[in-house]
């Protein structure tokens, strides 16, 4: 396996360290009408003072060179994924030619509604769809992504308790939360307080009920957690939480573990992102684009962003499909434009291919997956170095501990991950959640099959028997990939973002 795969061995340079003097992709034909001078065309404060120093290179490098950067970057359609609450799910390719098509990638975003009835009409269905599966009537379409979702949650609260001449400046998050929430919290100018973990992995109630002043604004809280662990005691916590004046706020992460089975409304949760990019399969790589819309009850409601994509005339398929502005409680716009609408015609796509059977179906297959990957990774010649945080029935994902590994074989799970690269397969999250020494977070998604949950459970083993012959091989790894082991922070602290090209 420490051999370097052909792919690695090219030297990883830019477009213009392969540029040579006189080579062309294109040669243009000679022109038949006549030339006039660009200074005539162009006022000389636009002009350059030299030629742009743009790369010569032939067509055949050109292609080969783009190509072989597109392969050196690891994906979910080359191969396995197991990246923690991120739920790097499948996405279908009739989703991509959907998204595709004419009258939804070349709607111009000012488009007067009057013209843009079809798209209007799409986004309202997707509310409705997503007011159904999170159980709460009203939904906002606006966050442009899981965090920007939880900031209009927490942005909703304040101006609910503002309505209400309510003067709060806590927020509770438990110490499994995503780091995005305490973030977030912070952004919305609130102060972070955060709840301690029961035993079983759920919220401890003895604490929750000491933190839960008057001076609580809202609990933020995924469930099941980022442990994968379905918090048993959802309704006390609901009652604690809002018999203290708070509203519940649910973290739509790790909505891919209960929808079509359970819905956060019911469970008492006031205000739910989703992640369209995770759970609902649009695409996820590099950053974006995204998708956390809002859902919200009742009582929450008027404050939604503005403006709410509305039917009106009735429901006999005369209703015209319009942007509300008259909302004098909004806590107004969260962006330009409606959001990214390549994104709901994705999402749309797949709630209306699975519907709500499909939907259970996949929910319940993330969970067998995930709890029988867990059980091979319980085996012998596992468990002793990777073990199982909190050892019950999981949801979507489940957390492992490398404590073992690191105090029998010298190996950290750092090094472990590392090595899964060279084995084709992508490393899960790592040292998350912090409460886990050594925590290693695995989710399988329910589009793998048996046989790649079954490899991947050799692969570990494999890892493990390498580390137990000769540590080094996983303390130097990876060996097959473009870059080897990065200095982490360093990178973080001091990024190299551009790249300067000679001036000629």
């Amino acid at each position: 396996m420490t051999e370097l795969d052909p792919r690695a061995r090219e030297e990883a340079v830019t477009i213009f360290e392969r540029s040579r003097d006189g080579r062309r992709a294109f040669v243009a034909p000679a022109t038949d009408v006549p030339e006039v001078p660009v200074a005539d065309l162009l006022p000389a404060s636009q002009l350059r003072e030299r030629p742009a120093a743009l790369p010569e290179i032939s067509e055949p490098e050109l292609v080969r060179h783009y190509v072989t950067l597109s392969s050196k970057n690891f994906h979910l359609d080359e191969g396995f994924y197991p990246l923690g609450s991120c739920t790097m799910k499948h996405n279908p390719k009739l989703h991509e030619r959907v998204a595709a098509l004419p009258g939804n990638a070349r709607l111009h975003p000012l488009q007067d509604p009057e013209y843009a009835q079809g798209a209007l009409e799409l986004m309202w269905r997707l509310q409705g769809a997503l007011a159904e599966i999170a159980g709460l009537p009203h939904v906002s379409l606006q966050p442009s992504a899981g965090s920007q979702g939880e900031l209009a949650g927490l942005l909703l609260t304040r101006a609910y308790h503002e309505d209400r001449g309510e003067q709060k400046t806590k927020v509770l998050t438990p110490d499994t939360a995503h780091g995005t929430n305490p973030a977030t919290v912070t952004m919305a100018g609130y102060e972070v307080v955060k709840v301690g973990t029961a035993p079983d992995g759920g919220v401890d109630l003895g604490d929750l009920r000491a933190k839960a002043t008057d001076e609580v604004a809202c609990l933020m809280l995924t469930n099941p957690n980022t442990l994968g662990l379905f918090d048993r005691n959802i309704e006390e916590i609901a009652r604690i939480v809002h018999d203290a004046g708070a509203t519940l706020y649910y973290d739509g992460a790790n909505l891919n573990a209960i929808m079509g089975i359970a819905r956060p409304g019911d469970m008492g949760f006031d205000i739910v992102h989703y992640n369209l990019h995770k759970t609902f399969t649009q695409p996820h790589g590099g950053g974006g684009p995204g998708a956390g819309p809002i859902a919200v009850s009742d009582r929450i409601e008027p404050f939604l962003p503005s403006p709410q994509v509305l039917r009106r005339g009735g429901d006999n398929g005369a209703g015209r499909f319009v942007l509300d502005d008259d909302r004098p409680k909004s806590i107004g716009k969260l962006r330009g434009f409606q959001g990214n609408f390549g994104v709901f015609v994705r999402s749309y796509a797949y709630i209306r291919s699975l519907g709500a059977d499909g939907l259970k179906d996949a929910s319940q297959v993330a969970v067998l997956n995930a709890n029988y990957l867990k059980a091979r990774l319980a085996e012998p010649g596992i468990a002793e170095y990777l073990s199982i945080a909190f050892d019950r029935t999981c949801m979507h994902e489940f957390v492992l501990s490398g404590r073992g590994a690191k105090e029998k074989l010298g190996v950290r799970t750092l090094d472990i991950a590392k090595r899964m690269l060279d084995y084709g397969v992508h490393p899960p999250t790592v040292y998350f959640p912090l409460l886990v020494d050594e925590a290693l977070m695995i989710e399988p998604t329910e589009t793998e099959t048996k046989e790649r949950l079954d490899d991947f459970a050799d692969i570990v083993r494999a890892i493990l028997e390498e580390a137990a012959a000769d540590p080094e091989i996983l303390r130097d790894a990876p060996y097959t990939t473009p870059v080897r082991r990065l200095d982490e922070a360093a990178a973080a602290k001091r990024p190299v973002v551009r790249w300067h090209p000679p001036q000629v």
